[in-house]
């Protein structure tokens, strides 16, 4: 179905593999509609609990494939806003998975692959990864991945490295907020293992709930409209099948119907 991916299933977890390793998973055209393709039939799929984006070969995604920005470079400016909403949008597609999603980082994760790092919730970097917002030395800025990379670095890391365009080091990305975990990149899978099985023990309706919260309240003043809508939504949790189940399973010491 797709040519420049690979999606392997194992039980309720599915990874999109970039499988395009001899031009380090840039993407073009085809990547960029393809990556949301898949997003979006996963996200609709109720056996997959997890969704972990990954890269085939030796780097995660050296960005954007020269040759489509050779293409990019020709065209008009209506052409251009069109190419760039395709972008734009498959990384909204990616963030706005309702379930959890894991970004397997190993290597060159350079331009768009920090983007992609970025808007997956959570990111597991091998300890030689490196990472960049590149696109200054190209003439242009990183403004489709800017969102994602702002919500997970903050503007003050942000304003130095989209104009400075230097490469951070896995144990800067740590540092900075870009990634949660580094590893030895033999470890990388082993890591990927607990976080994937502490997931798996959360109701899959409450984590996207906590997902859609966290959208909600993050940067709203702490008043009293605050308050009451994280009363509303705390209270309609509390009065799903999902929620009785879990605090039943509790007390009765038996697993939730979700396991």
């Amino acid at each position: 179905m797709y040519e420049t991916l690979e999606i392997e299933r194992t039980g309720k977890v599915a990874t999109i593999w970039m499988n395009r390793p001899a031009v380090f998973n840039a993407f073009d055209e085809q990547l960029i509609a393809e990556l949301a393709a898949a997003c979006k039939e996963l996200d609709a799929d109720a056996g997959v609990r997890v969704v972990i984006l990954g890269g085939r070969g030796k780097h995660f995604s050296a960005g954007a494939d020269l040759n489509w920005m050779k293409r990019a470079s020709q065209f008009t400016h209506e052409q251009n806003v069109e190419d760039a909403r395709k972008f734009a949008g498959m990384l909204r597609t990616l963030a706005g998975m309702s379930k959890p999603t894991i970004a397997r980082v190993q290597g060159a994760a350079l331009g768009g692959g920090t983007g992609l790092t970025a808007a997956c919730d959570m990111a597991v970097a091998s300890d030689d990864a490196a990472f960049s917002t590149s696109e200054v030395k190209f003439g242009i800025i990183p403004s489709a991945i800017s969102p994602y990379v702002l919500r997970a670095i903050g503007p003050r890391h942000a304003l130095r490295y989209f104009q400075s365009a230097e490469r951070i080091s896995a144990q800067r990305a740590l540092s900075i907020g870009l990634v949660g975990e580094v590893v030895p990149r033999e470890e990388l899978d082993a890591c990927l293992a607990g976080i994937v099985d502490a997931l798996l023990a959360g109701g899959p309706q409450a984590q996207k709930a906590a997902k859609d919260l966290i959208a909600a309240v993050h940067g709203q003043p702490i008043d009293e409209i605050i308050s009451e809508e994280t009363a509303q939504r705390i209270a309609r949790q509390r009065a799903t099948d999902e929620a009785k189940d879990g605090i039943a399973a509790f007390l009765d010491k038996r697993p939730p119907a979700w396991l």
